[in-house]
């Protein structure tokens, strides 16, 4: 869906990126701007800053940046034309009807028709399931436990014992194969033709951050294999960074997230009350889903099954997590399987329990250890003590690490300081002790930094400060044009700015909207948000200015030059004297 420009520019003036920001960042006003943990990576410093002014947010840490449209697409996952829908909404700007018509279907880019025909995917599913062909799937949800509500709110469905049911809808719907095959919900072969991917399955639909159909989760009704299947990856889909339920479980007043392993714990967990419970996708637990749970500042505690794959699993997920700098705890789920399995035999309240009850993520890891050694044995006795020293050092804070020995050791009656000794030496022996670098700002151009890489920095510095102190414009804009600009995305952000200056003001995050690519945009960003390597006096701010406009022209010209022809040589004659007339004033 096409957007015009003035469009976009009043959806933006009625978001103001702080409010849209504040309820997925904690913020913290520190003069002009706002900071906060950054919600892109792993830090315990805030490195995240959101400016008001340039309604644009920044991370001097992993330069991470944008405006309020690039923020919900890259933290919700979802395209520009969706951000736009989601901001238009809160911000009252009425968006112009688009025409579902077959043309408009054959217009929309490849990832808008797989949301197309996922959503009618799933209505086929729905309804299916609620038929009379659909009774082999209500009896499996009734012997489940699952309510009609509980089914509904999750839109749970059934694919049919007839191998080309769907396909046959989709192709009436509309849909071609090629997008049927893509999307993963039909397979082709020589013998058979298209024909349906999820054949006598209780569907699960997986939906995004947004409640959107992405994929679906089949569970087998007959003795097919595999007992489980998903749809593949497309461009909507990746398992890795989609959580099942997620949706749902971010609006959970719960203090807590419930991460388990299937379907049907999340499901007897939300028709329980536990709303807070969401589970991974047929894969072990990732990063990039440890990173969508970071963002939302909560505790996490593991559900996962009591056998030994589930506690092996939630070994997995806990060193997740911590790097990730997530707390975390577990839930004890015996003598029952899985939290399925636990509340239907117990109840909500025995469960409520064993969430209050649920064990620190670091003293689990240790009582797992314990199991692989015999404490009888003086032997193996010593060989538990000097595996749980090297475990105490994945902690980097002193206090922390402190705390954990103390309270390992008091459980395991190994002395205080023997266990710190020996933790000590474990750390010497190396690949424990982690050299780490601080995070600056702004960091300064290395003496090896290539020259070009100097010229950037100034070139970005400049668009910085004329973004910041907008008067400036007016005192280099007889010196300065968007052509000195040597860096291609760097001349058309100028351009831009200086062609809005030009009438009056400059809003920097419409810079943005000029650039698809997300690299581009993250650099457009980055250009707003350049510090000097040192701090500058008051009395010689001018003379920094004027330095930093000096060398820009003066690399231009040298640019100019090297590229030579007839205009390098106009514009050395001419540049020579706009250089002299710049070198002779003390300010601008």
């Amino acid at each position: 869906m096409y957007y015009s420009e003035e469009l976009i520019q009043r959806i933006r003036e009625q978001n103001d990126i702080v409010d849209i920001i504040r309820p997925y960042v904690q913020l913290k006003r520190t003069g002009s701007n706002y900071v906060g943990l950054c919600p892109f990576h792993n830090e315990k410093s805030p490195s995240f800053s959101v400016s008001p002014q340039k309604q644009m947010y920044f991370c001097f840490g992993c330069h991470a940046g944008g405006n309020v449209f690039t923020f919900l697409q890259k933290y919700d996952n979802i395209s520009f034309p969706e951000a736009v829908a989601v901001l238009a909404e809160k911000g009252g700007v009425e968006l112009p009807q688009e025409d579902a018509g077959p043309e408009e279907k054959a217009r929309r880019s490849r990832n808008a028709r797989l949301y197309d025909i996922n959503y009618a995917a799933g209505k086929y599913y729905y309804h299916l399931l609620r038929s009379e062909a659909g009774k082999l799937g209500q009896d499996y949800l009734e012997k489940r436990g699952v309510s009609p509500e509980v089914s509904q709110r999750f839109g749970l469905g059934y694919a049919g014992q007839k191998s080309g049911a769907l396909v046959a809808y989709l192709r009436k719907e509309g849909f071609d194969d090629e997008l049927i095959r893509d999307s993963g919900l039909g397979k082709f072969s020589e013998k058979y033709g298209m024909y349906d991917s999820f054949i006598n399955r209780v569907i699960f639909p997986i939906m995004n951050g947004s409640g959107k159909i992405i994929a679906f989760g089949g569970r087998v009704l007959g003795d097919a294999k595999p007992k489980y299947l998903n749809s593949p990856e497309t461009g909507i889909f990746e398992k890795r960074k989609n959580l099942y339920a997620f949706h749902m479980a971010r609006s959970s007043r719960a203090k807590q997230f419930i991460l388990c392993e299937g379907y049907m714990d999340v499901i007897a967990m939300h028709q329980a009350g536990f709303t807070q419970a969401m589970a991974s996708l047929g894969t072990s637990f990732t990063p990039e889903q440890a990173m969508m749970l970071k963002r939302l500042d909560k505790d996490v505690y593991l559900a996962y099954d009591s056998d030994g794959a589930g506690t092996a699993a939630a070994l997995r997920a806990i060193s997740i997590l911590r790097e990730t700098g997530i707390s975390a705890k577990v839930i004890n789920m015996q003598p029952y399987k899985d939290p399925d399995e636990f509340i239907r035999g117990e109840g909500r309240e025995e469960f409520e329990k064993r969430i209050e009850e649920a064990e620190n993520a670091f003293m689990y890891e240790i009582r797992q250890l314990r199991k692989d050694y015999s404490l009888d044995d003086p032997d193996q006795k010593t060989k538990f003590f000097n595996a749980t020293a090297r475990k105490l050092l994945v902690f980097e804070e002193e206090m922390e690490r402190e705390n954990y020995l103390e309270a390992v050791a008091g459980q395991y009656s190994i002395p205080v300081d023997a266990l710190r000794k020996r933790m000590i030496d474990e750390a010497k022996k190396g690949g424990f002790v982690r050299e780490r670098t601080a995070v600056t700002e702004s960091p300064a151009p290395s003496p090896g930094r290539r020259s070009e890489d100097h010229s950037k920095y100034a070139q970005r510095l400049l668009l910085t400060w004329l973004s910041e102190e907008q008067e400036r414009y007016a005192r280099i804009r007889d010196y300065i044009c968007p052509g000195d600009f040597t860096d291609p995305l760097y001349e058309k952000v100028a351009e831009k700015m200086f062609s809005e200056l030009e009438k009056g003001s400059f809003n920097p995050a419409s810079a943005l909207d000029m650039f698809e690519d997300p690299e581009e945009q993250r650099i457009a960003s980055e250009v707003f948000h350049t510090r000097l390597d040192v701090p500058v006096e008051d009395g010689r701010k001018e003379e920094a200015f004027r330095d930093i406009v000096i060398r820009i022209k003066q690399e231009a010209t040298d640019h100019a030059v090297m590229s030579g022809g007839a205009e390098a040589l106009d514009k050395l004659v001419k540049d020579k004297k706009l250089l002299e007339q710049l070198r002779s004033m003390e300010r601008l």
